[in-house]
């Protein structure tokens, strides 16, 4: 429970020396940030039971001039006090931040990692389970008079060995005025506010793998960015021997991001999106509803499996002569079908097995040089392998192939694709997939972002991409069966975070279930956590959505939300008073705080910018996250928040697809303080 209110001399006193100990931090931090440019500092960090002394000396390598980038923000949020009886940390007291800050590096550090093993009790403490905490303070922030630091402005105890009667859980003010402030820019990192069920996602095993249902709301994004910087801290050297990949949905959402890593000290980590990642091309082609949706169907995986490996053959195959000085080698028919069938038996990728077939030839032809003339050396070896006629069989039997190829082959050649798509696709399917305008050649195709898939996926049948240590997947709701194929490739080894909401699929191949989706991700023992308590979307917000979510054609538990502060306000006008009652919303909005997300379907977005502007009032797109009032798509506002957000005619965003009233889910659902709705139609829910 908290404490009876300190007096105010108490209070003081406490502030004063809070602030002294600031200062001192900000003074070590400094002399790291230096020390760190000519030598690594070595120890045992107390607080962590020697994990943080283990990756010390990488972070002062290779965090240096990202330390010296840092915000320059409070340098600690919280405090620590254990009881005398609390075991290891028995009458120790640690203030927890976002960095670990030591004057030196074999005393106890004047600030602890949020990561450290110490640092846990901070988030799953409570009056049930102290786990050791006599005290949990936390701090209040507000930005410095210079604008370069930060002013301690409260503070806040929780006495966890002395526990409440109270049935009502201990609901901290400081924890609630940080989530509820306003949201203007980037996204900000969490790790103040983490919630118990948040952190055990956050410190989950690296071997792994995981798949969050996180209801709006509920901060899915933030615990996989928490976790990413989780597992860079606690396995540095395995994370920087497969690396670590950040995939977002697209570079607007990205942009919102970019600043949680950053912000918790790690710099080093691959942000991107699938797109980007499989690019072997511009994406200069476009394809028509039907067809994106047979190429990003399962089943194209076997048609382009049977495209490449038509071109293998092993019959017809007459037997192979081998001019070796001036002896002749000959390996008959039967064993050069015999080699190349075996070889397909074994299901090797598709490159590997065209060396197979090489080597195995030349193993046969070394046999016999053998038992003619005993043993033969390397160099024997590798100029019978280079010999003409064995290149020329190899190439004939097993060609060297680009991906380029094959796909451009099956889709301009009608018999090729009926060959590979025989009992998969049908008539209709296979129709859609040819090209209208066929290429000259493959060099001046027009990709499209579909056939991009379909390239990465004859790359992976070629040749074995490597592999990510682990991958953060967000928005993976949207994702088809073949794009989640490609990012299977690239974590064969590796674990996966699966981040998204069923509810908020937009895409027409979305799956309807996370089964199907980490199956095609390879994981399909992946567990599958629900998040359903929501800290930043209002209830009354949440509580319009949830009416929307039982006409979606998923199974989801609902949301629901621990503010009650938010604003709903749902506006009817006439149909011709549409624009002028936008204009007046945002007016509305413009006299509250923070952000102001105006969002209308993608065709109407031109027409709301222009009656904006007419009315004085300026605005930005989606990307220019530090503006006042932006003017967004539809399509592109999944992930993004606003302080403020004006839904405009809902019945036009879910007309404007097929699946437009799960894009007019997300929309709704963007809202982290006031909701208004205007409408000239009937809501269509």
């Amino acid at each position: 429970m908290s404490s009876p209110d300190p007096s105010p001399a108490d209070l003081k006193d406490s502030l004063r020396r809070e602030r002294a100990h600031h200062d001192r931090c900000r003074t070590a931090l400094a002399a790291m940030v230096d020390g760190a440019r000519e030598h690594v500092f070595t120890g045992q960090d107390v607080s962590a039971s020697g994990a943080d002394a283990e990756v010390l000396g990488y972070e002062l390598r290779s965090r240096a001039k990202a330390m010296g980038e840092l915000p320059q923000g409070p340098l600690f949020f919280g405090r620590l006090d254990f009881a005398d009886s609390a075991g290891p940390h028995s009458g120790e007291s640690y203030h927890v931040g976002r960095l670990r800050i030591s004057e030196e590096p074999t005393v106890p550090p004047l600030v602890v990692d949020w990561r450290a093993p110490v640092s846990r009790a901070f988030y799953q403490a409570g009056e049930r389970d102290p786990q050791g905490v006599a005290v949990r303070r936390r701090f209040g922030w507000a930005p410095g008079s210079r604008g370069d630091s930060a002013d301690l402005t409260g503070l806040e105890d929780e006495h966890l060995a002395n526990p409440s009667r109270s049935a009502e859980p201990h609901v901290s003010g400081i924890v609630t005025r940080e989530i509820e402030r306003p949201r203007v820019g980037p996204m900000r990192d969490i790790a103040a506010t983490i919630q118990p069920d948040q952190d055990d996602l956050v410190r989950g095993d690296i071997g792994l793998s995981v798949c969050v249902q996180g209801a709006p709301g509920t901060g899915k994004t933030a615990v996989g960015l928490h976790r990413a910087a989780y597992l860079l801290y606690t396995h540095p050297q395995r994370i920087r021997r497969g690396g670590l990949l950040i995939l977002g949905p697209n570079r607007t959402f990205l942009s919102y991001i970019s600043e949680v890593l950053p912000a918790l000290g790690e710099t080093g980590v691959r942000q991107s999106t699938l797109q980007e990642e499989i690019a072997r091309y511009p994406v200069t082609g476009a394809d028509s509803e039907p067809t994106a949706v047979v190429k990003h169907d399962a089943r194209m995986a076997e048609v382009l499996r049977r495209a490449l490996y038509a071109h293998v053959s092993s019959r017809d195959v007459d037997s192979l002569a081998i001019k070796d000085g001036s002896y002749w080698w000959r390996v008959r028919a039967g064993e050069l079908v015999r080699i190349v069938e075996d070889v397909l038996a074994e299901q090797p990728p598709y490159g590997i097995g065209r060396e197979r077939v090489r080597g195995r030839v030349v193993r046969a032809v070394q046999l016999q040089a053998e038992r003619r003339a005993g043993p033969q050396n390397s160099a024997w070896v590798q100029r019978i392998s280079r010999a003409r006629v064995v290149k020329e069989y190899v190439d004939a039997v097993w060609p060297r192939l680009r991906p380029e190829e094959v796909v451009a082959e099956l889709l301009t050649d009608s018999g090729v694709l009926a060959d590979a798509a025989d009992a998969l696709l049908d008539a209709d399917e296979q129709k859609a997939l040819l090209w209208v305008k066929p290429p000259r050649s493959w060099k001046s195709a027009r990709w499209s972002a579909a056939d991009l898939v379909l390239l990465d996926e004859v790359a992976g049948l070629v040749e074995h991409p490597e592999g990510y240590g682990h991958v953060v997947v967000d928005e993976a709701q949207d994702l088809s069966p073949m794009e989640c194929r490609a990012i299977a490739r690239r974590a064969p080894f590796g674990s996966l975070t699966v981040l998204g909401d069923l509810a908020q699929a937009t895409t027409p191949w979305a799956a309807r279930s996370w089964d199907t989706v980490l199956r095609h991700l390879g994981k399909p023992d992946a567990a599958v956590v629900p998040l359903t308590t929501g800290f930043r979307v209002p209830e009354a917000v949440v509580s319009l959505a949830n009416r929307l979510l039982r006409r979606l054609d998923v199974s989801v538990p609902a949301g629901r939300s621990l503010r009650r502060d938010g604003e709903l306000r749902l506006r009817e006008v006439p149909a011709g008073d549409v624009a002028e009652a936008v204009v007046d919303a945002v007016h509305d909005a413009l006299e509250r705080e923070g952000s102001v997300g105006v969002v209308a379907a993608d065709g109407q977005v031109g027409e709301v910018s222009e009656v904006l502007a007419a009315a004085g009032i300026a605005t930005a797109g989606p990307d220019d996250l530090r503006a006042r009032v932006a003017v967004v798509p539809a399509t592109l506002v999944k992930g993004l928040e606003y302080d403020n957000v004006v839904a405009v005619e809902p019945a036009a965003i879910a007309e404007a697809e097929a699946r437009g009233l799960h894009r007019l889910y997300v929309v709704l659902t963007r809202a982290v303080s006031r909701l208004e709705v205007v409408h000239g139609r009937p809501l269509p829910f």
